[in-house]
Parts: structure tokens; sequence; C-alpha cells
């Protein structure tokens, strides 16, 4: 087991290795580098392609397992609440922070710049109805075909609900998918191993396309940007974490530190969204929380995201010399509570989204948009690892508020007692919540005696 274990650290020692000569190929060799960029999209083409089947996995077995139809409808509400609180927040730290730093101003806007932000609005923002009809998919298998990842979530949920309603009739299908996730847990464990490949290219085409010169000249906001993110994970979530679980947040995002090596090297949190769900399960968070809190929040929890849309918007305002007054930015914050919901599960939206928030909004400050395409790419690493470090966060405190989570298996996770398989990425001894009145039989693979399951 320690032979597996080392060979699956050396996997990210190389990964490390990868970024570091992307960094100095994207310097040394910029148009090389830029031809590199299909390495990184592929690579994450590759997880994106695991990510319907693991969730639709997860959930059926969670929600199928369970025997009162109304616990899923109560975690998926407790999460949703939480999402939106979570969102308004970080929305004015953005806009308290923006407004302490005053980013953008003496910054000229050229027909060039102009030109990038019309671009970045053209066909950004959708209709609240638009949003609600795309979760609908068109066929039960577009939804593992279109990559969206709340039709997936819709499909798997209405599947568990049924098999929930077969009873003991739809065991031997449960059995079956959970044969299935083991699968598609070992594919994933195969892909992993195209990490350096794709965090090389990645890094490489990234810094040969923008340079230092776009850094330079906008690295007040960008560094500000980094700053506001780590105050927010740290006190925000940190503060809540420990007072409703007792979890200290440095150890829980240090059991999630590959997961964040792997959102660092390609910029997209949606590559750790699998992982994210295996090693919430490994915590010991029930099936049913996981399956439904993950995916859910990478479409509603974005709190680097909105953390970015306010202090982006800000920046835009004062680089064209219109200011948002208070009542402006209040208005804002209001409106981005909403607009933010559109960057669902979509790798680089953050752009998009507030082009098409202030065409909405504040049609004339549209053309700013431009004057932050440069960095766009490097603040993705910021409102990424946030987002992740958000909806981990949100996993472990609905678990929590649910008495959905083992927390003495957490403790013994976080301590290193009990290591994650690395080789499998499947734990065959997550709890499958006792307190949903499950029957052993139900997942019997995936079931464990009665004295080491959840206890409530």
């Amino acid at each position: 087991m320690a032979a597996k274990r080392d060979r699956t650290h050396f996997l990210y020692i190389a990964v490390i290795g990868a970024v570091l000569l992307g960094i100095a190929v994207g310097f040394a060799a910029p148009g090389l580098a830029v031809e590199l960029k299909p390495l990184g999209t592929g690579f994450v083409n590759l997880i994106k392609m695991m990510i319907s089947p693991i969730i639709f996995c997860t959930i059926v077995l969670g929600v199928g397992s369970v025997r009162k139809a109304a616990k899923v409808g109560a975690v998926g509400g407790l999460a949703l609440g939480y999402f939106m609180l979570m969102s308004t927040v970080a929305l004015a730290i953005g806009l308290v922070v923006g407004n302490i730093l005053e980013p953008g101003h003496g910054l000229q806007l050229t027909e060039a710049v102009r030109g990038a932000g019309e671009a970045q609005a053209e066909g950004a923002s959708e209709s609240t109805a638009d949003f609600l009809l795309g979760i609908i998919p068109t066929t039960i298998v577009s939804a593992f075909t279109g990559g969206e990842v709340l039709q997936t979530l819709l499909v798997a949920l209405l599947c568990g609900f049924a098999l929930q309603a077969m009873g003991s009739a739809g065991e031997p299908v449960l059995r079956g998918i959970g044969h299935i996730q083991r699968l598609v847990f070992r594919v994933l464990a195969m892909i992993m191993w195209a990490a350096p490949v794709g965090a090389f290219g990645a890094i490489a085409a990234v810094v040969g396309e923008t340079g230092v010169d776009a850094l330079k000249s906008l690295a007040v906001i960008m560094i500000g940007f980094y700053i506001t993110c780590a105050l927010f994970v740290f006190v925000v979530l940190g503060t809540i974490l420990k007072i409703f679980t007792g979890i200290n947040i440095f150890s829980l995002l240090k059991y999630l530190g590959r997961e964040f090596l792997l959102i660092v090297s390609t910029s997209s949190s949606e590559s750790a969204l699998p992982r994210l769900i295996a090693k919430m399960e490994h915590l010991g968070v029930s099936k049913p929380v996981t399956g439904i809190t993950v995916p859910t929040g990478y479409s509603f929890n974005l709190d680097g995201t909105a953390i970015y849309l306010t202090m982006a918007s800000l920046f835009v305002a004062e680089a064209m010399g219109d200011p948002l007054s208070i009542g402006e930015q209040i208005s804002l914050l209001v409106f981005m509570i909403i607009a933010s919901k559109g960057a669902a599960g979509v790798t680089g939206a953050g752009l998009a989204t507030l082009a098409g928030g202030l065409q909405s909004h504040r049609p004339e400050l549209v053309d700013g948009v431009g004057l932050i395409v440069g960095i766009d790419r490097f603040m993705s690493e910021a409102r990424a690892l946030t987002n992740f470090a958000g909806n981990a966060v949100a996993t472990v405190l609905v678990g929590t508020w649910t008495k959905e989570i083992d927390k003495e298996r957490a403790a013994q996770v976080l301590a290193g007692q009990i290591p994650f398989d690395e080789r499998t990425l499947v734990d065959d001894h997550a709890p499958s919540s006792e307190t949903s009145e499950a029957s052993d039989a139900a997942v019997p693979e995936q079931s464990e005696p009665t004295e080491k399951s959840l206890k409530v």
C-alpha cells in the first residue's frame, strides 16, 4: 500500500515541476507556449468527461438508499439558503475592498480595449426563464452528453427518487450503479496520470499569451483580489467552519491540497469536482449530502466569482471615469446576486458574466470590460480556488446541520489516520446515512457494520 501512495505522491511532484517548466517556456518562447494550449484543454476536457457519470452515480446511490424523500429536500433547501447568504456576503466584501483600493484610477480606454469589452458582452447574459429551462435536458441521455451539471443533477434526482419509490425491487439497480461508480472513479484515477502534461500546456499558454506587461499595469486590482479571496476563505469561511463544526479551516484545506494544486495548474475548479465528491464521502459526509451539495454548489455557490464581479465592476467604473455612487453600488450588488448564477459551472465565465451584468445594469460601462481581459485568466485562478474552498466548507457545514456526517471519522481523516485511496478514489466505507433509514441491503458493497455507520 505504501508503494501505491508513493506513486501518486510522485505524480503531484511531477505536476509542480510541470507548472514551473510551463512558466519558464511561457517566458522564454511565448509563440511556442501558446501552441501548447491544446494540452491543457485536452486534460480539462478529459476530467469534464467524467463529471456527469460521477454526479449521476453519487446522487442515485445517495438518494435511492434514503427512505424519506423529505430528507433530500431538506438538504437541498438548506444548501441553497446557505449559498445565497454566502454569495451576498462575498459580493459585499468585494464592494468594501473595491472602495478602499479604488482600482482602475488613471487607466486609459483605447479603441482596442473598447472592442474587447463589446465582444465579451455579446451573448453573455440570459434571462432567469432561460436559465431555468436550461436545467431541463432535451433527453435523459443528452444530460450526460451536454456537459451541463444541473441537467445531470436533475436526471439523477429523478432516478434516485424513482428507485427510492421502488423499494426492494430497486436494490439490484442500486448495486449495479455502485459497480459503475467504482468503474468511473477508476477511469478518473487513470486520467489523473495525464495531469503533468495538462498542467504544463495550460500554464505555458497562459504565460505566453499574457506576458508581464499586463500584469504590471493591472497589479493593484489583481493583488487586491487575491488578498480579498484569501481573507474571505481564512477569516469568513474559517470562522463559520470552526463555530459550527469545530474543524480547523487549515486542516480541511491541507486535506484538499492535491485538488488545489490541480485547480492552480488548470485554472478550472471543475477539474477537481469529481475528486471533491470522493474526498467529502471519504471524510465522512453522507452520500445524499455530498451528492446534492457539491454539484449544486458548483452552480450556485460561487464565492470567488461574486467577489470578482463587484471588485471588477468598481474597477471598470473607475477606469471609465464614471465611479459608482453608494446607491448604485448597492443596486449593482443586488443585481449581481442573480447575475452571478449565470456563471454556473463554466470555466472562465466570470468575465462574460461581468460583461453581461454591466450590459443589463450599466450598459455605458461595458466598453471598459476590455481593460481587465489581459489579467482575467490570472484572476480566474483565485476565483476557482475560492469557489472550490467555499463548496468544500459548505458540504461539511450542511452535513453537520443535517447530522449527516461522521464526526469521529472526519477527525481521523483530517489527522491523517485514514488515508484517501488515490488508486481507486472510491471510499467503500463512507457512511450511507443511517438516519435516512436506509437498509444495509440497498448498497451492500458500500455499507459498514452498524457500529461504524453514521452516528447522529
